[in-house]
């Protein structure tokens, strides 16, 4: 019966319209399934940038082999039916929301999705945001997540700037 309601609900013109002109913040970890292939990230990531594209959604994504952590934006209605497929996909498991909040302005403005990982060149970071050695966003909190988002975001940002000077 639940099942039910919410499929009417999801499928309801009225509730698609409700709400579009809020936007969301919904930043949420999971636990990476090791079922997938590395081709299937690769996939995964390149359908989420066309979608949201598409959607109006802008974010991030954290990822490594064992986690993915993502913070998107969006309309209301649009970050709540994606929130759904997420819980949803077996492509990932134990999905924790962080943070879901109306926002006044998006922080991810520029990327349909932005690629981010935690590598040997900026584990300083990971050290500094996390309570362990090694990247475990289940250890974070809601405040250290955002700060080392912004934090890839920025290190990836001025590394493209450096490349693209080396090349001209």
């Amino acid at each position: 019966m639940e099942l039910e309601l919410a499929e009417r609900l999801e499928n309801s013109d009225l509730n698609s319209r409700d709400g579009e002109h809020i936007i969301l913040r919904l930043t949420y970890i999971s636990r990476y399934n090791d079922l997938n292939a590395n081709v299937e990230v690769a996939r995964i990531l390149a359908q989420a940038q066309r979608n949201n594209e598409r959607n109006g959604i802008t974010g991030a994504l954290v990822l490594n082999e064992n986690y993915f952590l993502q913070s998107i934006e969006g309309a209301r209605p649009v970050i709540n039916g994606l929130l759904r497929k997420l819980v949803k996909d077996d492509r990932h498991f134990s999905l924790q929301v962080i943070e879901c909040c109306e926002v006044e302005q998006r922080r991810w403005s520029k990327w349909s999705m932005k690629y981010l990982t935690p590598s040997d060149q900026n584990n300083e970071y990971v050290l500094k945001f996390s309570a362990g050695t090694s990247f475990n966003p289940y250890l974070m909190s809601s405040s250290q997540v955002m700060m080392f988002i912004d934090t890839l975001s920025k290190l990836q940002e001025k590394e493209e700037k450096r490349a693209f000077k080396k090349r001209f």
